[in-house]
Parts: structure tokens; C-alpha cells; sequence
């Protein structure tokens, strides 16, 4: 771009910006850009967190459009309004329903935005309806960016789209200073944790695909002595279901919801390691935070998890499902302090070698320069030589 030309205009779409992994990366990307070169916004549609008040607290223009009821033609109708006022350059959906609104909308608004599309996670148990739905949307965007591997051969595989046409970044990860041990000693006063007492932490949602079910059955098959005290930090629909399963499984005084929490770094830092159980997974913000952080993840062996763990090098990963065997390594983790140093130093060092928000933002924005300088179809926005 010559430098006396006006920033492009880049709008990130997304449907919720409650806290989750997405909306951190989003909340990232949008902080790191070169202002000189781009002019971001952000539109949601629902669930406002304090992300949405850091981007607003950076000059970041966002805009939300709320969607009345399941069936709302006039959405569609403002959502073409808004690109036709905004004339944007290029939008960036992240998820399903925000590239499928996007493409609607773009069509109805006549825009001449170039379109990315997102692959966020392997979908696993997504329907045949939807796979129909995200190839139409890829084959359609000016470019598709995955954050894992796994991601991008599985969207390759299930719609039907070249791997070629994927581009990976992997998500990108603030580097924290590691706390004074007083630091760390406030926190886990603050949370009412005995100093003998080892902390473990699972952090994310509390919904069917995190399997937090087979952590507490892990958890149960433990000798009491051997039992960490479990930390679980966030929110979501099956709240009240754990909370029975933990009473049931006479684990009360080893588990602790939190709920929601904004001091997720600090947890982590607290926390004597990480377990993360999922039924499958992208690129974990989970896991790099927590690696990132010199905290020693143990993580289910499926998606990307795998692309960021070395087993037994730098963490420690389980058959998603086997909560035989993570119950070994929970164990194992709790009575070996000396393999926890080992494992959270080497987790730190394998974060600060391969990942960093300059370079999720450097390699995001290279793709946006190379769809700015392909034209622009209303049908298909991939380039020629591409296309299936």
C-alpha cells in the first residue's frame, strides 16, 4: 500500500463476544494492527463481555447488531445497510453463522468487500447440513485462515475444498512475566489454598465438548492423598450437571466452580498445572496461555493439541475419553513437583520459540494484502486456478 494512502477499512465479524478463545484472538488481532495500514471494527451480535470494553477503550470502532428472534428478516436487511455505509475493503467472519450472514448480506448490500472465512476447530460433530453450508462459504471467500493444522485438513476434507486454498495461523499469545512467588502465594490465599495443597485448573466453558465429565472421573479414581485440588474456572449450560456429578462422585472437597473469571493468567500462575479434557479441540488459547505461563498442561490427544505438546517433553496428553489414563497422570503430576518444573519451564520455552501476537498479526495481515490484490467476484471470490 503506498504510504500516503488512506488506512483500508476491515471489519472482523463474529456472532458472540462473550469470553472464549475466538474472542480473545479477535480482541488481539484487532489490537495489534498497523493503524497507519488499517482501520478496524468489530460487529457482534450478541453476548457483550469486557473484551468488547478493551477494544472500545483503544478508539476501535464496534458495532452491535442484535438478531430479534430466530427468523429476523430485517437483520439481514441492517447488516446490508451497514457494509453499504461502512464500504469496507475486506470482512473477516469468524464464525458459521457470522460468514453465513456476511455472505447474505454482502450479496443484498451489493459490497465489493473481499470476504475471509474462518475455520476455528475440527467440527467434529457438526451435521451434514452444516459441512454443506462452510463449503459454499470457502469456496466463496476471498481466502480461508485456519489457526491449526488439524483444522484445516479436517474443513479440506468434510467440504470438499483444495488444503492449498487453507492458510494457517496459528493463534498468537501474550508472553507473561512470570510472578514473584509472593505473587503467587496472594493469588492462591485469595482462593483459600493450603500451601501443601497442589492446585490443579481447568479453564473454558462448561459445555459437552470441553468432557469435563472424564476429568472428574479421572479425579474420583484417585487415592485421597493423591487428589489435587480442582479448580474450574468459567461458566455454561452444564453448571448444574457437574455440580451434581461432583456430588455423586463424593469429590466436594476437591472441586471448586469459580465461575466466569477475568484473571485467567493469574490462575494459571497459581495453579500447579492444567488439564484440559476436550472431545476435540482447534488451537487451544487454553493450553498456550497456560504453557505460555510455565504452567504444564495435561490435554486430551485430539486436534491441535498435539501440534502444541510434545508428549512428555513439554506436557503431557491422554486418550480423550480414558479417564484411566488421566487419572495416572494426574497422579503422577500431583506427587512429582520436580517433573511439573521440568515440564512448565520447557512448556514456556516451546510458547516463546514458536508463538506471539506480532507474528499472528504479521502473518493475518499478509493474507489481507494478498486478497486486496485479487478482483473482486459477488459469486465466487477465490482466484481462478484455485478453484475445484
Amino acid at each position: 500500500m503506498p504510504a500516503d494512502a488512506s488506512p483500508r477499512r476491515l471489519l472482523v465479524v463474529t456472532d458472540e463476544m462473550e469470553v472464549g478463545g475466538s474472542q480473545r484472538q479477535i480482541t488481539r488481532l484487532l489490537s495489534g494492527l498497523d493503524r497507519s495500514r488499517w482501520q478496524p471494527e468489530l460487529l457482534y451480535f450478541r453476548q457483550r463481555s469486557f473484551l468488547v470494553d478493551q477494544l472500545e477503550a483503544q478508539g476501535i470502532v464496534v458495532h452491535h447488531l442484535p438478531k430479534r428472534g430466530r427468523i429476523d428478516p430485517g437483520f439481514v436487511l441492517r447488516y446490508a445497510a451497514l457494509l453499504r455505509k461502512g464500504r469496507y475493503d475486506l470482512v473477516h467472519a469468524f464464525s458459521l453463522t457470522a460468514e453465513l450472514w456476511t455472505l447474505i448480506a454482502s450479496l443484498l448490500g451489493f459490497s465489493r468487500a473481499r470476504r475471509v472465512a474462518s475455520v476455528r476447530g475440527l467440527y467434529v460433530e457438526m451435521p451434514g447440513w452444516f459441512w454443506r453450508i462452510k463449503r459454499v462459504i470457502l469456496r466463496s471467500s476471498a481466502a480461508v485462515i485456519s489457526n491449526s493444522q488439524a483444522g484445516a485438513e479436517a474443513a479440506s476434507e468434510r467440504a470438499g475444498v483444495p488444503l492449498a486454498r487453507i492458510d494457517v495461523v496459528p493463534n498468537g499469545i501474550v508472553i507473561p512475566d512470570l510472578p514473584e512467588d509472593s505473587a503467587r502465594q496472594v493469588m492462591r490465599q485469595a482462593l483459600a489454598v493450603p500451601p501443601e495443597r497442589v492446585l490443579a485448573l481447568y479453564v473454558g466453558r462448561l459445555v459437552e465438548a470441553k468432557n469435563i465429565p472424564c476429568l472428574l472421573r479421572a479425579l474420583s479414581r484417585l487415592p485421597l492423598a493423591h487428589r489435587p485440588l480442582l479448580l474450574l474456572a468459567g461458566d455454561g449450560p452444564l453448571r448444574a450437571v457437574l455440580q451434581r456429578q461432583v456430588e455423586t462422585l463424593a469429590l466436594g472437597a476437591d472441586v471448586r466452580f469459580l465461575g466466569e473469571r477475568d484473571d485467567t493468567l493469574a490462575l494459571m500462575q497459581a495453579a500447579d498445572f492444567t488439564v484440559l479434557p476436550s472431545r476435540y479441540e482447534g488451537m487451544s488459547n487454553v493450553v498456550m496461555e497456560a504453557m505460555s505461563s510455565g504452567c504444564p498442561v495435561i490435554a486430551s490427544n485430539v486436534g491441535g493439541n498435539p501440534e502444541l505438546i510434545e508428549n512428555g517433553h513439554d506436557g503431557a496428553l491422554f486418550d480423550t475419553d480414558d479417564d484411566a489414563m488421566l487419572a495416572q497422570l494426574i497422579q503422577r503430576f500431583t506427587t512429582d513437583a520436580p517433573l511439573r518444573q521440568q515440564l512448565g519451564r520447557q512448556a514456556r520455552a516451546t510458547m516463546q520459540a514458536r508463538y506471539s501476537i506480532p507474528a499472528l498479526v504479521a502473518a493475518t495481515t499478509a493474507i489481507y494484502e494478498r486478497c486486496m490484490h485479487r478482483p473482486v467476484s459477488m459469486k465466487n471470490d477465490a482466484p481462478r486456478e484455485q478453484r475445484a
